[in-house]
C-alpha cells in the first residue's frame, strides 16, 4: 500500500472537455444540417394561446411528435396543423376522437385530400404564438442546455404572454 495519493494517468481526469453523456434527462437537442437545434410542438386553443407544448429533437417528424401528445389532446371540433402533420394514421386517430382535421396534404401524396382553405387562415394564430414566444431572447437562442430548464422558460413566457 502506498502513502503517494497520486493516480495512473489512466485514471486521472482528462484535460480535453469529455462530452456530455446521456442520462436519464435527456437534453432535447438533435444534430440537423443546419447545426443542433430542438423543436418545440404546441396544440393551441381557437385564439392562438398554447394548451399542450412538447420539445423535441429538431431532427423529429412533425407526426412523431403528434403521436406522442394524441393522447393529451383536449377535446376538439377541428385540428388545425400544417403539411408536417400529414399522415393516414394521424388523420384516422383524429377522426376516432371526433375531430375533424384541417391538414393540407404533402406534395409527395398520390391521392391529395381536400382541407377547407377558408379555416386554415386561421392558423396564422398558431405562428403568431411561436413569434411571440420567440420575442424572448433566452427561448429563440437556447441559453439553456437542460431540456427541463428550457422547457420551465417556454412555460414561463407563455404564461406571460397569454395567460397573465
Amino acid at each position: 500500500m502506498s502513502s503517494d495519493d497520486r493516480c495512473d494517468a489512466s485514471e486521472s481526469a482528462s484535460h480535453r472537455r469529455q462530452p456530455f453523456k446521456k442520462g436519464s434527462v435527456p437534453r432535447r437537442i438533435g444534430r440537423t444540417k443546419g447545426g443542433l437545434n430542438s423543436k418545440l410542438h404546441a396544440v393551441c386553443d381557437g385564439q392562438g394561446r398554447p394548451v399542450i407544448m412538447l420539445l423535441s429533437e429538431g431532427q423529429m417528424s412533425d407526426y412523431r411528435g403528434a403521436a406522442l401528445m394524441i393522447d393529451a389532446l383536449p377535446s376538439a371540433k377541428q385540428l388545425l396543423a400544417d403539411k408536417g402533420y400529414d399522415a393516414d394514421w394521424f388523420r384516422r386517430a383524429l377522426g376516432e376522437r371526433g375531430i375533424v382535421a384541417c391538414i393540407p396534404s404533402k406534395s409527395n401524396r398520390k391521392k391529395p385530400i381536400e382541407h377547407d382553405r377558408e379555416l386554415y387562415r386561421q392558423r396564422h394564430k398558431i405562428e403568431n404564438m411561436f413569434g411571440r414566444l420567440k420575442d424572448w431572447r433566452r427561448i429563440h437562442t437556447r441559453y439553456d442546455r437542460c431540456a427541463h430548464t428550457f422547457m420551465s422558460a417556454i412555460c414561463i413566457a407563455a404564461a406571460v404572454i397569454f395567460w397573465l
